[in-house]
């Protein structure tokens, strides 16, 4: 199986944005990640809702849109107007995440839950049947560039025994510091969708980048 791509705007030229995802439509990723970062849930600040409208007027891939914020189930409705296709929020930030996962779907996104590195798997054990995709962080939220933190290729292989127990239809994402060292790796531990912000965009030839993780078969 090979993986779903997902390159993180994060890590582009936002002096150039229109041109950064001009370059990913006519690459084979398959969502472009869009980080939302408030400097109070992470320790660094992105862009919000007019940013991510003006992503997805150029964009021809669904968006997938992480909200690193928090408080975020005031912002869905927003995010989701704003061109949102999957929409994710952290465990650590939701009193009510099953009321949150609920009302993303209502308003018509696919409803993801992104986990820190030191978050349990079972902290989702009693709404996986309300989830399309678990992002696993694989680097502490909140800066691009990070080393990648090896627990999480069990991590991933356990989330994915746990998916499957539970008769979920969940995606498995990882997010964070994803290259081609790791990537296969990765997807043999059950990962669907890998982001990749630093890795695409630095290379010499990011739509080259891009093609070859999504060749790596498990």
């Amino acid at each position: 199986m090979s993986p779903q791509l997902a390159p993180s705007i994060l890590a582009a030229d936002f002096a150039n944005l229109q041109k950064e995802v001009e370059m990913l439509n006519a690459s084979a990723a398959d969502y472009i990640h869009v980080d939302v970062m408030d400097g109070i849930f992470v320790p660094n600040i992105s862009f919000g809702i007019p940013v991510t409208e003006a992503i997805h007027r150029h964009a021809t891939k669904p968006l997938d849109v992480h909200l690193m914020i928090v408080n975020p189930e005031l912002y869905l409705e927003a995010f989701v107007k704003a061109g949102a296709s999957i929409l994710t929020v952290h465990v650590e930030a939701c009193t009510h995440l099953h009321r949150t996962l609920q009302e993303i779907k209502r308003l018509g996104a696919r409803a993801g839950v992104a986990l820190n590195p030191h978050t349990p798997i079972e902290s989702l054990s009693e709404v996986l049947e309300e989830v399309d995709l678990v992002c696993v962080m694989s680097v502490n939220p909140g800066f691009g560039g990070q080393k990648f933190i090896e627990h999480s290729y069990s991590k991933v292989a356990n989330l994915k025994e746990m998916i499957l127990k539970k008769g979920s239809n969940a995606q498995i994402e990882v997010d964070g510091g994803v290259t081609d060292q790791n990537a296969k790796g990765l997807v043999e531990a059950g990962a669907d969708i890998l982001v990749a912000g630093s890795f695409v965009f630095n290379a010499p030839n990011p739509i080259a980048t891009i093609a070859s993780l999504k060749a790596i078969q498990a």
